[in-house]
């Protein structure tokens, strides 16, 4: 998606020149910044109430329209144009405010984790209901970021007559990498110059290249028998569980077969309806990763010919090979990353409290690390990394938003270091003073890579060359999903279905209660006793 620089060379051949506007100077941009950090400081107690409203929502991807319904009154009332089920998911949503160019998109994820409920500031498992969903890797914390600096910037933006668009949008389900590459699909991201993205982290971090995680399909499997008494006449049954199991042994048998980067993982959400009836359908749900496109469609393509393989030996039939969701490697931009990160080191980490600092050690000798704390040094800004020497990892459909248009992903420190990643335990944080420091102090670094953006016309035009003769020079992006692809509306629906009544009982209201925290009646921080013993060591004591 060359679309920038296409549009900018069509420009030259008019006639009529077409003035652009000249970049301030270096002490007027400064002043800018000065001051948009103190209107983002201002708002910090909308930063908090963003956190916990969301954290105490806890909704599922695909699912959350709660979280759609808080945002969005937020921004319409602030002058912004909603539109509501982009990319045909209900859930979804943009907001735009403004008018030309550069237009700079805001995104970050929205959705929760299955069973992570959790009761923030307290250093161990303690859920405010048990089993429920919740934020267990803080997908709440990352619109406050993002609102808090669009605010701040749009108010500086109509007092002195700059011209440009913000374009705020949510990551749906994208713990089912299940919204990203249908929004550029559909073309939710058409004409937008620079993609600024932003997820938690334990400390401030931006890196540029080609990111080290894997690209994914996420694909559902189903098979259809015929059904038997299990006792009675099981030979006139033939189980499409047998084929979801046989399917699942011969993925097991591959693996010793692959390269290491590859990552299979597979849960079974259909596996027939009770034990005395042979199953007719059943389905596996799988996430296929690896290093990029090619080794992806590898396995995927070699899954296909299995599950016939499992279909033959069984007597069932392939009911549906489904593309649930997907994500390409992740690409960001160099002009952009050093841009966001020079503006990382001018707001630095937040000062944490002896109370932050409690909670984070409780917590980590609680998960069996050793008790640092939280940040208190910047990282390096992040380079290329070697994918022949990569050993694989996570994935983020921001990958397919970053192989079609200048992006960044700014981590910002609004959680603790040492959990173990989407689990209640990477919750604790998410609605107490850490995460409210880290998302305002985010929102810092966001407002002020706005301005860079709108102000310093350059910096559109080095990511569009760094995106154009480095990025893609050699590398074309073709989707891992098709045309006649749908995204999943349904994923979730009759899990939050159950919980979503229960839970409503807890939403944070912030015309009655200062905090979440507050609302909940819980003590910052509240950890376990641990016994001291004689030479003053710290015993266990759980």
């Amino acid at each position: 998606m060359r679309r920038t620089a296409l549009r900018v060379a069509a420009l030259t051949l008019l006639p009529v020149m077409i003035a652009a506007p000249a970049p301030l100077a270096g002490q007027d941009l400064d002043n800018l910044k000065n001051e948009a950090l103190e209107m983002v400081e201002a708002r910090a107690k909308m930063v908090q109430e963003i956190v916990d409203m969301l954290f105490s929502f806890g909704e599922l991807g695909m699912q959350e329209f709660e979280t759609q319904r808080y945002l969005t009154g937020i921004l319409e009332e602030n002058g912004f144009q909603i539109e509501l089920g982009v990319a045909g998911m209900p859930s979804a949503w943009t907001a735009r405010w403004g008018s030309g160019s550069p237009v700079i998109a805001l995104g970050s994820d929205v959705d929760g984790i299955p069973q992570s409920n959790q009761k923030p500031g307290v250093g161990y498992r303690d859920p405010i209901l048990s089993m429920a969903p919740g934020h267990g890797e803080g997908h709440n914390s990352g619109q406050a970021v993002n609102i808090v600096a669009a605010l701040a910037v749009k108010e500086i933006m109509e007092r002195e007559g700059i011209s440009g668009t913000l374009l705020i949008w949510p990551g749906i389900a994208e713990e089912q990498l299940g919204s990203k590459a249908y929004m550029v699909r559909d073309g939710v991201f058409d004409g937008v110059d620079v993609n600024l993205f932003t997820h938690v982290s334990n400390n401030f971090g931006i890196s540029w290249g080609q990111s080290g995680g894997n690209a994914l399909v996420s694909a559902m499997f189903r098979w259809t028998g015929e059904t038997a008494h299990s006792a009675g006449s099981p030979w006139r049954g033939r189980s499409a569980l047998d084929a979801v199991m046989l399917h699942a042994q011969a993925m097991e048998f591959k693996r010793e077969h692959l390269q290491p980067p590859y990552r299979i993982h597979y849960v079974i959400v259909d596996g027939g309806d009770q034990p005395n009836v042979v199953p007719q359908t059943a389905t596996i749900w799988y996430f296929f990763r690896e290093r990029d496109y090619e080794h992806v469609m590898e396995i995927y393509d070699h899954a296909k010919q299995a599950a016939q393989g499992a279909a033959l030996m069984t007597g069932t039939q392939i009911d549906t090979i489904m593309t649930i969701g997907s994500a390409w490697g992740r690409h960001f931009s160099k002009p952009v990353a050093e841009a966001t990160y020079a503006n990382i080191q001018r707001v630095g980490l937040p000062e944490w409290s002896e109370a932050d600092l409690t909670l984070a050690r409780a917590f980590q000798e609680e998960m069996g690390q050793e008790p640092r704390g939280l940040a208190t040094e910047l990282s390096d800004l992040g380079g290329p990394v070697d994918l022949s020497q990569s050993r694989g990892g996570g994935s983020d459909d921001i990958g397919d938003i970053s192989w079609n248009m200048p992006t960044v992903t700014m981590r910002f420190p609004a959680n603790m270091p040492g959990g173990p990643g989407h689990n209640w335990a990477n919750g604790i944080a998410m609605a107490t003073p850490i995460a409210h420091k880290g998302a305002l102090a985010g929102a810092k670094v966001q407002a002020l890579t706005l301005l860079d953006l709108f102000l310093e016309p350059d910096l559109v035009d080095e990511a569009w060359t760094y995106f154009n003769e480095v990025q893609t020079k050699d590398t074309e992006y073709t989707p891992f999903i098709t045309a006649d692809d749908k995204p999943a509306i349904w994923l979730n629906e009759d899990i939050m279905a159950r919980w979503r009544p229960l839970m409503r009982e807890y939403y944070y209201d912030p015309t009655r209660f200062d905090t979440y925290l507050e609302q909940l009646g819980i003590e910052y921080p509240t950890v376990r006793s641990r016994p001291v013993s004689e030479d003053g060591a710290r015993e266990d004591g759980r």
